[in-house]
């Protein structure tokens, strides 16, 4: 069976491809021209196409049992948004997928909906919405924040190793380890059980963004407490600097928006799929007492 990952050099799409390949399973990953990841496997085999331009995409979906979509454009890289990726070119991909007779694997956020005050669950919604009318066959796999992503993004920001928080930083997310997401997605891959189906997966661990920068602060061994952006200063930075700047008014409209957002369950993924792992935010850091 040839799968094809769009997306698939990412940090998700690296995890997914080996650990198909190690299942026997031919893979072939693409995307803009990024670099792949020192993690990908070499058996994968890697070609370049971008969502974002339908012609691109039927020669390397051709042979495709199963399409999966690991694409996102939130961080912007190469011009990429979530309207023009998440939304616009995984619509693309959904379609190319249909005429080469390929199932969808569509990776989406969870509270992904039409009215979502985030602009890339917006997006994602869209995208799930067009993949239901295809008439492809498909799973949709939500999942929470990116544990590793989200970390990144903190360390990133910080100047003497104190993180900057933008809003209120005080509503619990069941941040996910990428891992995990991983061993969903393939089960969706393998289990065409699982066609029809959306597959709800978070970490075992609620925590504010608040909380998770100072547990990036206590693996670096740093004392004090996180630099924080006030939420009425975040509002009038995202309506004046963030259009300046697209990719940081992004964060920003994101922040303000995480500080709404109601929590997840992935319970019923859970019972479904019993041998997911559940690493939370102490795992990922290795913060667990020994």
């Amino acid at each position: 069976m040839l799968v094809v990952i769009a997306g698939g050099t990412g940090r998700l799409g690296t995890a997914v491809a080996g650990r198909l390949v190690e299942a026997g399973h031919r893979v072939r990953v693409f995307s803009r021209g990024l670099t792949p990841r020192a993690q990908l496997d070499p058996r994968v085999e890697v070609a370049v196409a971008d969502v974002r331009d339908p012609a691109s995409l039927p020669p390397v979906l051709a042979g495709a049992s199963v399409v999966v979509s690991a694409v996102q454009g939130f961080v912007g890289r190469g011009g990429a948004t979530p309207a023009n990726t998440d939304r616009d070119g995984n619509a693309a991909l959904v379609d190319a997928a249909r005429a080469a007779g390929a199932d969808v694997v569509l990776v989406s956020l969870v509270n992904a909906s039409p009215d979502s005050p985030m602009e890339l669950a917006r997006a994602k919604a869209a995208a799930e919405e067009h993949l239901r009318r295809s008439g492809v066959r498909w799973t949709i796999v939500r999942s929470d924040a990116f544990i590793q992503a989200w970390v990144a993004l903190l360390e990133q920001t910080s100047k003497d190793g104190r993180p900057v928080v933008f809003g209120r930083a005080d509503n619990p997310v069941a941040w996910v380890d990428v891992e995990d997401v991983a061993d969903v997605v393939t089960a969706a891959v393998l289990d065409g059980s699982l066609r029809g189906r959306t597959l709800d997966v978070c970490g075992p661990e609620r925590l504010t963004l608040g909380q998770l920068a100072l547990a990036v602060m206590r693996r670096g061994g740093v004392a004090g407490r996180p630099r924080r952006v006030p939420r009425p200063v975040l509002y009038v930075a995202a309506r004046t600097v963030g259009v300046a700047r697209p990719v940081l008014g992004r964060q920003m409209r994101a922040a303000l928006a995480m500080d709404v957002m109601p929590p997840a369950d992935d319970s019923v993924t859970r019972a479904e799929l019993p041998g997911l792992a559940g690493r939370g935010v102490s795992d990922v850091l290795g913060l667990r007492r020994r």
